[in-house]
């Protein structure tokens, strides 16, 4: 299926409205986690302090995330996500007042995981909707549900390339801080019309909602997928070192977008990819290709080399996290997917947390390399996960997803 096929399934699906409020609800996410980075770093000159700050977002949203899940695939979509879209909003802004006003960094950090346990879960959320839709269309439901991944790893890692691109340029053009207030007010709009489309899943049957997620196929995802958030922590924090150590510290968002270009495109052509191709294979490749990338990220001498070696990195990224979800597709019992594709995806925020917590650890110490060498290390981990654990007997079919009742 080629990428133009792919965008015309999902639109034969639902139409473009469900992707674009998907889209723009999700986009506050990585704002809120770079320009949280990058506004404390500025505030507080310190890529640690920063670090923590975002860190510490990351691992509310670890937390809160699969409870919000679970609420919403036991009560309903729409309820859950709109109370926790508006509480959100309202918390990010109380963080950006304690930064604006000089609050302790230990403050910040608690501002920072109160605004990430009540983080709506789009992302997760938007997937089991369109599962759920694609069951509706009976023998053809595979291939729907192939695109809907695709396209949905797709909008997330365009994602990471329009989030750190506002907040680079809202932070050259005005401040960081319209960076993260920007991040709110998305996430307070588009969450809310998320949460009342028509699509919105209601609550599973209780007999349902009780079968068990504890699958050997689920569980070892949340490995790679904890190196892949370890991966981005310490990306992200060796980009904001690199670039204030080169004298361009409001260049970070900018940069770490360049991966995401790379890393979107090459997620979209993942629903190209010859059916013969298991899903394992898939994952050992992009993994591996993750590898080898990082190793270049440590000899790049100036900002355009930087560029260049992270936009070749982006092509391992990009299939390496939907072909994780889809192997979690297959994986996971259909009544609690949103709670286990969160799951996954907090194991990737942890990841992230605590690699934005050594990361800038190590770049205090050790300057950007010090980053650098904790991604190529997230990235091979990955790698030797997917080679020896990962195996193809735990994905061979996927469970039908129910049809979502008319809202």
């Amino acid at each position: 299926m080629s990428p133009l096929a792919t965008l015309r399934r999902m639109h034969a699906i639902a139409g473009a409205p469900l992707l674009t409020a998907s889209f723009l609800a999700r986009l506050p996410v990585s704002m809120v986690l770079i320009g949280t980075l990058t506004l404390v770093t500025a505030r507080t000159d310190s890529v640690a302090a920063g670090g923590l700050v975002s860190g510490a977002l990351a691992l509310g949203e670890a937390v809160g995330g699969p409870v919000i899940a679970r609420f919403a695939d036991r009560r309903g979509q729409r309820p859950v996500v709109l109370a926790t879209s508006l509480l959100d909003a309202a918390l990010i802004t109380a963080l950006v007042a304690g930064v604006t006003t000089g609050a302790p960094v230990p403050v910040l950090a608690a501002l920072a995981a109160v605004a990430g346990l009540f983080m709506p879960q789009i992302g997760p959320l938007a997937r089991s909707r369109w599962i759920a839709l694609a069951g509706r269309r009976g023998p053809d439901r595979e291939r729907s549900v192939a695109a809907a991944l695709s396209v949905e790893g797709v909008l997330d890692e365009t994602g990471f390339v329009v989030g750190p691109a506002l907040v680079g340029v809202l932070a050259v053009i005005l401040d960081p801080v319209a960076a993260v207030l920007g991040a709110a007010v998305l996430i307070g709009v588009f969450g809310s019309v998320f949460a009342l489309h028509p699509t919105a899943l209601p609550g599973a049957p209780a007999a349902a909602s009780r079968a068990p997620l504890a699958r050997a196929g689920l569980l070892v995802l949340t490995v790679p997928m904890f190196c892949q958030g370890l991966f981005f922590g310490a990306t992200s924090t060796g980009v904001t070192a690199f670039t204030q150590e080169m004298g361009h510290g409001d260049l970070a968002g900018l940069m770490y977008a360049v991966m995401g270009v790379s890393s979107a495109a090459a997620g979209l052509m993942m629903a190209s990819v010859p059916a013969s191709v298991r899903l394992t294979t898939r994952l050992r490749v992009a993994a591996l290709a993750m590898a080898v990338f990082s190793a270049v990220l440590l000899l790049a001498p100036g900002p355009l080399a930087l560029a260049a070696a992270m936009l070749a990195l982006g092509c391992g990224i990009g299939p390496h996290i939907v072909t994780i979800f889809g192997l979690a597709e297959r994986a996971a019992p259909a009544a609690r997917l949103g709670q286990a594709m969160t799951i996954v995806v907090s194991c990737l925020i942890v990841g992230q947390s605590l690699g934005s917590m050594a990361a800038g650890a190590l770049a205090e110490r050790f300057g950007f390399g010090g980053a650098f060498l904790l991604t190529l290390a997230a990235a091979a981990g990955a790698f030797l996960v997917a080679a020896s654990a990962v195996r193809s007997r735990w994905y061979a079919a996927a469970e039908p997803a129910p049809a979502p009742a008319a809202a």
